[in-house]
């Protein structure tokens, strides 16, 4: 399985999913279609989590997303929920800017809906 790497539009974030386990998206998760930005990843992390790396780090740096983007960003955190009652190890890293307590409240509320655990960093700066 190749890794997955998305180049980041104006609605559309970098996504870099590697087989080593790091999963990184960044940027603003806007899409106009769903389906055509989100198969591709679903289709990745479907592989992936039939036979995941022993850790699995989920970096998230978004700016800004909408509903139905938030939703598929909680679908995957619950996938990471799935590894780590296998015994594997998953955590997730939450980057936000310095000042935007929106998004951190963001990172906040997936943090109570999942098992894995979270750390929180803060950017002084928009770096995407």
């Amino acid at each position: 399985m190749k890794d997955l790497k998305l180049t980041s539009t104006e609605l559309t974030p970098y996504v870099f999913f590697q087989n080593c386990g790091i999963l990184e998206i960044s940027g603003k998760v806007v899409p106009t279609s769903d389906i055509d930005f989100w198969t591709p990843i679903s289709e990745w992390l479907n592989d992936y989590f039939e036979n995941p790396a022993a850790k699995t780090l989920f970096r998230l740096k978004i700016d800004y997303l909408n509903t139905s983007s938030s939703n598929e960003i909680l679908k995957m955190l619950y996938r990471l929920n799935d590894i780590k009652d296998k015994g594997f190890n998953a955590s997730v890293e939450w980057e936000y800017v310095e000042g935007d307590y929106d998004m951190l409240e963001v990172g906040r509320d997936y943090e109570h809906l999942v098992k894995v655990p979270f750390e929180y960093f803060v950017l002084s700066e928009v770096t995407s």
